[in-house]
């Protein structure tokens, strides 16, 4: 029985980042539980505001009347009580608001809305009433906002005491419903109803006979037409005629209805597979909180060791948790694993529809999906007895999560698989240098997998000079080789891939006579043209303009593209291949729901001889006819000032190799670069990791970076300039006389690029082996930032950055 509850407010700032303690009406001490969702009055007046209930206790410290409850917005937990507990960790460990890291485990529909009404409390004039409010006591805000002569006049009441503001939290949570319909007679009142009807009642006749066949079925109306061949209007005089009842059926909605499911059986493991699956498994079944890596080259047939995997744990009666890193890996791997465990798989991730997503994570706290596959996020699945957590590709710099809280998605699943003992398994080509240091150190378990599955040979890789190239034939993304290739694949009816890591049209317009470059007026960065819009776009804060005929600085004609962009190749392509048929994928052409999908199906149908695009066609597709990948600009993000520019231009070379010659017929990649002696470029040409792992790390040793050493990065940003450079010097040398001796401060110095969304950034990194006061230090220092610097400089903490650009 709850008689006092606390609750964590939804008001995001380091002053209410703590629970607040509410009374419980008489009426509803049997019902609040920890991890119910609440709504609470909070502050001055009537605001009212959303909360979590994150404990129940039997007295408080507080010596004043208590506020009670307003109410109560579910009728049972939607936070369970591992997830509350993990909440509290990850806000602890991201230094973020305990509020935004509840939000970030749940769908966005169970986030309340708050609406405000303005209400009459002394009486108005006839004309105020009448203008304002009609017959009306109140009237909700947002009605009123865009006139504004209301506006002043409610100004004017308020400050005459006539009328006051009041907030309330409307509940976005709905469950979709659809109309069905139930017999409501017997076999035989039916007959009678049948014979009363004249010979040419045809549709009635059918509708009875349809309904004497339902029995006690319940069934959608849509279901009812289909099957009976009947228009609705007929269901309607049913209805009337007492034939039938209509009624709000609950349905969820389901993100994969178009997809059938085409059901597969385990494939034998070879040699490697098995030896990795059984060193794997005795911690599935003798539950165990043991980390795996499992690292296979591209091929190796990583995937169906995690569905046997994956079987084993549900064997077991516990559920599975499978990550991918994006979006764009979903739809084939979702496919496969729906096709050997069916309706038990549930989908999470940013590409559903809000309903979608609330419909998909009701699913799995019911119980009724015992699979999830998602991306990020997913790692907050409500899964009951978690026996298994896989993450796929697990070097990939998105499962970490840019804004707060900013965790990364590898730390909380181990977190999980050690509350729930069950192992969690970290597959990929490429490992982490950090997840490939631990395993050699013994504290992860190390499972190769060195050979492509069915004894396929890896490609043959081949590195294109660009410089020479160029020299010869002026600017171009092709070289000689590489339009050869393209060329023997159209003859042969077979597929290519091509890379490139960058989308719209051009870089940057310059101008040839004065040097002006188009930049956004918000951010430090310039403009890029994108052709199929007609318009120079910035890819930070999404300010769009036409794109400009004449020099705005000094009026020249003389304006010129430089760079390159999908959509500039693509037009490229056109002109130099105009037989091929080409399917670009970038943010751009995926933007629409559904597009990943579409587009991947078109090629997949053979529909287009090559597709074209950035990142994210580099991983988890296997096209049986794809014997080419071609490697545009090699060099992209290589030189980056970023201590892991090398590591992931190895990553994305290395898995972007091995999308070609995935079937019976040998593939072929060609990477164009301007550094062909680079050890990286190198490296990825012999697709030797181990050599990569060696080398790499004997640099982050020299330069002190992990994972030798943890990093923390404090962001300040702030409208001006020397604000945000003050704050940050500030906070520096707070920190110098707090902490460890040897603890490293870097800094502060602007970000790279320094102004975005008109807003200026400094940066301080923070390097250490162990430093038993830093941690305390940084939550002291959030706390305190909001009271000691300006009201607009904002600080943001993220451990264990992927960039620091």
């Amino acid at each position: 029985m709850a008689n006092l509850v606390q609750v964590i407010v939804d008001v995001p700032t380091m002053q209410t980042n703590q629970p607040y303690t509410y009374a419980v009406p008489k009426q509803l001490t049997d019902l609040v539980q920890p991890g119910m969702r609440v709504i609470v009055p909070f502050g001055a007046g009537k605001r009212e505001v959303q909360g979590f209930v994150v404990g129940v206790i039997d007295e408080s410290t507080y010596d004043g009347p208590l506020k009670p409850l307003a109410a109560v917005m579910d009728l049972a937990p939607v936070v369970n009580p591992e997830l509350l507990q993990l909440s509290q960790w990850l806000a602890n460990e991201t230094y973020a608001f305990w509020i935004s890291c509840l939000y970030t485990m749940l769908p966005n529909l169970l986030k309340g809305k708050t609406k405000r009404w303005v209400e009459v409390i002394d009486e108005l004039s006839e004309s105020d009433q009448a203008w304002l409010f009609g017959e009306e006591n109140e009237v909700e805000f947002d009605e009123l906002t865009h006139a504004v002569d209301k506006l002043e006049r409610l100004i004017q009441l308020q400050r005459q005491g006539k009328i006051r503001f009041r907030y309330a939290v409307v509940d976005q949570a709905r469950a979709k419903t659809v109309t069905a319909i139930q017999a409501t007679q017997s076999f035989e009142k039916y007959e009678e109803s049948l014979a009363e009807l004249p010979k040419n009642a045809t549709a009635q006749r059918q509708l009875l006979a349809y309904l004497q066949n339902l029995g006690d079925q319940v069934v959608t109306l849509k279901v009812a037409q289909e099957q009976s061949g009947l228009r609705p209007d007929i269901f309607r005089l049913g209805e009337h005629r007492g034939w039938l009842r209509k009624l709000q059926q609950e349905q969820y909605r389901d993100p994969m209805k178009d997809q059938a499911i085409t059901p597969s059986q385990p494939l034998a493991l070879n040699a490697e597979q098995q030896a990795a699956y059984d060193q794997i498994v005795p911690d599935i079944q003798q539950p165990q909180a043991t980390v795996h890596l499992l690292q296979g080259v591209t091929g190796s047939g990583k995937t169906e060791v995690y569905l046997q995997l994956m079987a084993a744990t549900l064997a077991t009666g516990k559920s599975a948790l499978l990550l991918v890193p994006e979006i764009s890996l979903t739809p084939q791997i979702v496919g496969r694993v729906r096709s050997r465990f069916g309706e038990q798989v549930a989908v999470l991730h940013s590409g559903l529809s809000n309903g979608e997503r609330y419909d998909e994570w009701r699913r799995i706290q019911a119980g009724e999906a015992k699979v999830v596959v998602g991306a990020r996020s997913a790692v907050f699945a409500p899964l009951a007895n978690l026996g298994l957590i896989i993450m796929d590709e697990e070097h990939e710099s998105s499962y970490k999560q840019d804004e707060s809280p900013r965790y990364h998605t590898r730390q909380v699943a181990l977190w999980r698989g050690k509350y729930h003992q069950a192992p969690v398994v970290l597959g990929s080509a490429t490992p982490s240098l950090e997840t490939r240091a631990r395993a050699a150190a013994g504290v992860y378990k190390r499972e190769v997998l060195a050979h492509r599955a069915a004894a396929k040979t890896l490609p043959q890789v081949e590195i294109v000079d660009m410089r020479p190239e160029v020299q010869r034939r002026g600017e171009t993304n092709f070289s000689n080789q590489l339009l050869t290739a393209l060329h023997a694949r159209l003859q042969r009816g077979e597929q290519s891939i091509l890379l490139l890591n960058r989308r719209g049209f051009s870089s940057f317009i310059m101008c040839r006579d004065c040097g002006y470059v188009l930049k956004c007026p918000n951010c430090d960065i310039s403009l890029t043209m994108h052709l199929d819009t007609h318009a120079m776009k910035c890819h930070y804060c999404g300010h769009e303009e036409g794109i400009p005929q004449l020099c705005p600085q000094c009026q020249s004609r003389r304006i010129r593209y430089y760079g390159t962009g999908t959509e500039k190749v693509a037009a490229e392509l056109a002109d130099l291949l105009p037989q091929a048929r080409v399917i670009r994928m970038d943010v751009d052409t995926t933007r629409k729901k559904g597009q990943h999908q579409a587009l991947l199906d078109q090629f997949g149908h053979h529909e287009a001889d090559i597709l074209l695009g950035t990142q994210m066609i580099a991983k988890g597709l296997d096209y049986p006819d794809v014997t080419l990948v071609g490697v545009l600009n090699a060099d992209t993000g290589l030189d980056l000032p970023d201590f892991r520019a090398g590591e992931r231009t190895f990553d994305l070379l290395t898995q972007v190799s091995g999308r070609a010659g995935r079937a019976d017929k040998l593939g072929e990649v060609i990477i164009q670069t301007f550094n062909p002696q680079n050890y990286v470029i190198k490296l990825a040409q012999q697709q030797d990791y181990e050599r990569f792992f060696a080398q790499e790390m004997q640099l982050r040793k020299l330069a002190a970076y992990p994972p030798y050493y943890y990093t923390v990065r404090l962001m300040g940003s702030h409208p001006d300039e020397k604000v945000a450079a003050k704050a940050m010097f500030t906070i520096r040398q707070q920190l110098q006389t707090t902490l460890a001796a040897e603890t490293q401060l870097l800094g502060p110095t602007p970000r790279s690029i320094a102004r975005l969304k008109n807003r200026y950034y400094y940066q301080i990194m923070i390097k250490y082996r162990a430093d038993a006061r830093l941690h305390q230090e940084l939550l002291t220092l959030m706390h305190q930032a909001q009271q000691q610097f300006d009201r607009q400089f904002q600080l943001s903490i993220d451990p264990e950055p992927q960039y620091f650009m």
